[in-house]
């Protein structure tokens, strides 16, 4: 898929996860909205997936560890057509299988039940190890969020991980800065990531900006180079990209606008989509369009 391509799913992306925080009237926007770009690469470019076959053997998986951005992968899913778009609006409601959080009993296209912050890595890891063990072929993806990696665990699978040499294995951190509390540099910080990954024997690519697919598409490129030990890719985004309230707003971690805040909302991702949309003078537009996407799939 061309850059520009990828660029319109990502604002879909964001479309249905302010459509079902607000529906839900409660959910985690923010974390959901700086990621939604690299759920968009993930799952349009990236994985080995078909949703046709949920289960197929040699998909590659993927493990939301910071299961409260739900909202975010919950719409890549619809959007890439494991379940109706139209089911984002049952969010969080009773008898809805779209819980709070991942379940994988429930929801086609989710590989590990995940809510409890710094499990999911672990989870990850022995899915990594497992395929290594069996001789499969599948990759293992995996995204944390940098509040998150404030917990002891993610570095005791972070060492597990680098000593088995998990080069199937690529952990994604959503480096927005900001956690339920306010700046992760304030509340406990893990700065810095990337010598922390390196010192567990990581390939460690650090992109500057995170909601760009071009730099995405580098460095998930890059990651596929990577033998003999795991890559981490430490991705700096915008919490909330997208929604102008909500950019870089810690109070947007956890908690759905009203109804005039989604108006607001939709009416942005609505032009921005437009904007998108538009055509370019000139060869501005063929030179978009080549951007990063010359050999894309």
């Amino acid at each position: 898929m061309e850059i520009l391509e990828l660029k319109k799913k990502a604002n879909e992306v964001r479309k249905g996860i302010v459509t079902a925080v607000h529906a839900a009237k409660s959910g985690h926007p923010g974390g959901s909205l700086s990621a939604a770009d690299i759920f968009t690469y993930l799952y349009f470019e990236e994985m080995n997936i078909d949703p046709k076959e949920p289960k197929k053997a040699d998909r590659d998986r993927f493990v939301l560890s910071k299961g409260h951005n739900a909202p975010g992968l919950y719409s890549v899913l619809a959007e890439r057509g494991y379940f109706p778009k139209a089911d984002l609006l049952t969010l969080r409601h009773i008898g809805s299988y779209l819980q709070g959080h991942p379940d994988m009993k429930h929801i086609n296209g989710v590989d590990m039940s995940s809510g409890s912050l710094g499990q999911g890595i672990s989870a990850a890891a022995g899915m990594a190890v497992s395929a290594k063990m069996s001789g499969d072929s599948y990759h293992v993806y995996t995204l944390l969020g940098d509040g998150e990696i404030q917990e002891g665990q993610v570095w005791e699978a972070a060492m597990f991980a680098g000593h088995r040499k998990l080069d199937n294995l690529t952990v994604i951190v959503d480096n927005n800065n900001l956690q339920i509390d306010g700046s992760i540099e304030d509340i406990c910080s893990p700065y810095p990531i990337d010598k922390k990954f390196e010192a567990f024997n990581f390939h460690v690519i650090c992109v500057e900006n995170g909601n760009d697919m071009e730099q995405l598409k580098k460095a998930f490129d890059e990651a596929k180079t990577v033998k003999g030990m795991p890559t981490a890719i430490i991705a700096n985004t915008l919490k909330g990209k997208g929604v102008s309230f909500m950019e870089n707003v810690a109070s947007w971690h956890g908690k759905a606008p009203n109804d005039e805040e989604y108006e607001k909302a939709m009416k942005e991702l609505e032009e921005a989509g437009a904007a998108l949309d538009a055509p370019v003078s000139g060869g501005a537009a063929s030179n978009q369009e080549k951007a990063g996407g010359a050999d894309g799939k």
